[in-house]
């Protein structure tokens, strides 16, 4: 057996293992993520900020403080929205609401409140409303002009009634690209397509997924295979690979 069957053999194990927790209501979620939490915070965020460290993102999440911090007071008000995002994608799971408008607004007012910087403070720019000015992305300078990204975000979303549980893996690589692609916000895109790309997988069954800090340059280059050319198999193949490294303990 190579790599890649190797990598598709487990993938379809952790598929099988997780639906078979019964995971239906807020509680079992929250259980069955007990120690997964911290670490998707504290890669979800390291990503956009070096800063971010294993051991604060831990002290926030279990103690709801960072013992003798000493950085950047912005680097711990992102991982405190990191925990109040999971608490708020609990209810939503619990409460069994769609991806829709209302939620990512929502998801991204949690983890961006309290972080915007001066420069985009002072252009209008909020957390929980989309961009008023124009912000590209990547290599090929993606992203949805302002006056477009409302009607843009809604053609996404309409096409989430296509998932089921058999093809959420792909939904989900796909909501999260072309999310990403039209980058609607002035800043968090990332933290909030990852966040959101998770809600839909465990909606339908799916374990979510970390993606590793480590990692980020294979990620990077998946969107940048998708804006250039459409092609959605590399991040595909990258998210099956990370739901392996996630849940390669079991859970």
């Amino acid at each position: 057996m190579n790599e890649i069957d190797a990598i598709l053999a487990r993938y379809e194990r952790i598929i099988s293992d997780w639906r078979n927790l019964g995971i239906d209501n807020r509680a079992s979620l929250a259980a069955a993520l007990g120690g997964y939490r911290i670490y998707f915070a504290y890669n979800s965020g390291k990503i956009e900020n070096a800063n971010i460290t294993y051991h604060d993102t831990r002290e926030v999440f279990e103690n709801g403080r960072a013992v003798g911090f000493t950085g950047d007071v912005r680097t711990l008000f992102e991982i405190q929205n990191q925990k109040e995002c999971h608490e708020l994608l609990l209810d939503a799971f619990g409460m069994r609401r769609p991806v829709d408008e209302s939620l990512v607004l929502e998801v991204h007012h949690t983890l961006t409140q309290g972080t915007y910087d001066e420069r985009r403070w002072s252009r209008g720019e909020r957390p929980g409303s989309y961009k008023l000015h124009d912000y590209v992305v990547g290599v090929s300078h993606v992203g949805s002009s302002p006056s477009a990204v409302a009607e843009d975000i809604a053609e996404l979303l309409a096409e989430l009634d296509a998932a089921t549980s058999e093809n959420i893996l792909t939904v989900a690589a796909y909501f999260h690209v072309a999310f990403e692609a039209i980058h609607p916000f002035a800043d968090g895109n990332g933290r909030v397509g990852r966040a959101l790309a998770n809600y839909l997988l465990v909606s339908y069954g799916h374990p979510p997924i970390i993606i590793f800090d480590e990692d980020k340059m294979a990620y990077y280059g998946a969107m940048q295979v998708w804006d250039a050319e459409g092609d959605l198999h590399p991040m595909l193949d990258l998210l099956r690979a990370e739901t392996v490294k996630t849940w390669r303990k079991g859970f």
